[in-house]
């Protein structure tokens, strides 16, 4: 162990669960890095079973030197465990709730995966309990963590590098094989809130937000009209339309403008995702997904027709052996070193916000889930 680690706080993590997410979640935290402010440290791992857990750990911690955790077949064992400081959710959408809430009464710090909850009500269940109790809890939206937002965001609002926004597109398209999948895939299965609403059509939202009123968090949005159209089938949606209308604000010297967010579970979108339209030029921003966002290009308007339009790449790498989910946590350890219980990027009202924002829409196409009932 280098001086630099021994200086550096160490955050030692539960992991709730042994699909995809958490495999990514965790590889991050796993790779080696030179400039690393945080030395994370994965202690225990709860899944169903053992075999469950003996095979993830196989598999993420095949090439690396650290540490293995202890693994518990259930999850009130990663709860109870006293070498665990944060516990990562990544769980079905329809767990969230109970695992925050045991996690939280255990007294541990929490991330929960996106969506924070079914609905704004069991959400605000969540937010109540860890200020109750004290602890740091976030809704672990990854992308809002990722350097090219941060960027984006100043030329947007800093730089005003296009100069007014006036309309932004973004179009999240994803192939999933949901036929050949069986009934209680969470993919599927409207009991655990499956749906392109709340697994993807939340990235849509969020860049909308980013980019409509960039800076404005929680409370301080504005509140936008709404329109929208979402495909519902056997309990789901498969594909969606949204389209927000934000009137204009004069006093933060803003025009009307428009976000049209699609969505699609049926289909394979292309690497450029979404396109900002402003007065003085527009930005498109390409990707492996909208989740994970790589580089974003300016072209600023000709000052005249025979003129070639000035264009300029901005291009972001994560961290060697990284997806980018050690962006948020970083955030999150370093949130809790500073004894900070929620953080400034992706704030509880802002949580709160988003999930009574999809609440609206899922009501006003018809799309109930059974916890709405509850």
């Amino acid at each position: 162990m280098t001086e630099r680690t021994k200086e550096i706080r160490t955050i030692r993590w539960g992991i709730l669960a042994t699909g995809w997410i958490s495999s990514m979640f965790v590889g991050d935290l796993l790779a080696e890095r030179a400039d690393a402010p945080v030395n994370h440290i994965v202690t225990a791992l709860g899944t169903s079973s053992q075999n469950k857990g003996v095979a993830f750990v196989e598999k993420v911690w095949k090439d690396s030197p650290s540490p293995r955790p202890r693994i518990y077949d259930n999850y009130e064992s990663v709860y109870a465990d006293p070498n665990v400081d944060v516990v990562y959710i990544g769980t079905p959408h329809s767990l969230h709730r109970p695992n925050c809430l045991a996690a939280i009464a255990a007294g541990k710090h929490v991330l929960c995966e996106k969506p924070f909850a079914i609905n704004e009500l069991e959400a605000q269940d969540i937010v109540d309990a860890a200020k109750k109790k004290g602890v740091y809890i976030m809704e672990a939206v990854w992308t809002r963590f990722f350097p090219l937002v941060k960027s984006l965001q100043d030329h947007l609002q800093v730089h005003r590098s296009i100069g007014q926004v006036q309309r932004f597109f973004i179009d999240f398209a994803t192939k999933m094989p949901l036929a050949d999948l069986p009934a209680d895939s969470r993919l599927k299965d409207p009991s655990l809130g499956a749906g392109a609403l709340l697994d993807i059509g939340i990235y849509a939202l969020m860049y909308a937000s980013l980019v409509m009123a960039p800076g404005n968090l929680g409370n301080d949005h504005p509140t936008p009209k709404v329109l929208s159209m979402l495909n519902v089938a056997e309990g789901i949606d498969d594909r969606d339309v949204i389209i927000l209308d934000y009137a204009a604000d004069k006093e933060a010297g803003l025009e009307r403008r428009t976000a049209i967010c699609t969505t699609t579970l049926n289909f394979k979108g292309s690497e450029t995702f979404a396109r900002v339209e402003g007065s003085e030029g527009t930005i498109t921003i390409s990707g492996i997904s909208p989740s994970c966002p790589g580089k974003f290009t300016i072209v600023k308007t000709a000052s005249s027709p025979d003129k070639k339009p000035a264009e300029e790449l901005f291009e972001f790498k994560t961290p060697p052996g990284t997806f980018g989910f050690i962006y948020e946590a970083d955030a999150v350890a370093l949130d809790i070193a500073a004894g900070r219980t929620g953080s400034d990027v992706m704030p509880l009202d802002e949580t709160l916000r988003m999930m009574r924002l999809m609440d609206g829409i899922r009501k006003e196409n018809g799309l109930i889930y059974t916890q709405d009932s509850i």
